[in-house]
């Protein structure tokens, strides 16, 4: 299983590192990461991101460059699954994967303030929903 994860700060939130530590323990699974916009936080980088990820993952995860194309990252991928997290899900976006014909999950953050997050996180804690179109 081949999963795309997208995600800018919101790769450090439960929700997201919990789905990705249940689809690594449930089959042998490789994640790349891609980070449309990393901006110039100072708290918070590419590398940052690459590191929770692995850690839920138990494993390294590659990553794709800042600012590469969504749409042809994963037309370019051979991938199973995308996950998609964001503060800000924008259903046209969900609606574009979809019509690549693979599955979408839309992970949406709870609100408030994002914070780093170990992987041993109670399964409750995860609440990943596809949106609807």
């Amino acid at each position: 299983m081949k999963v795309l994860v997208v995600a800018n700060r919101t790769a450090s939130t439960p929700r997201l590192l919990e789905a990705v530590a249940r689809r690594s323990r449930a089959q042998p699974t490789e994640f790349v990461l891609l980070i449309p916009d990393a901006g110039n936080a100072a708290d918070w980088t590419r590398e940052i991101a690459v590191e929770l990820v692995s850690r839920a993952a138990r494993k390294p995860v590659d990553s794709l460059p800042a600012g590469a194309d969504l749409l042809d990252a994963i037309r370019a991928g051979d991938y199973d699954e995308i996950l998609i997290s964001s503060k800000r899900l924008r259903r046209g976006l969900i609606r574009r994967v979809e019509r690549l014909g693979l599955p979408v999950t839309a992970l949406a953050p709870p609100r408030g303030p994002i914070m780093d997050a170990g992987v041993d996180l109670a399964p409750s804690i995860c609440c990943s929903t596809r949106v609807p179109r």
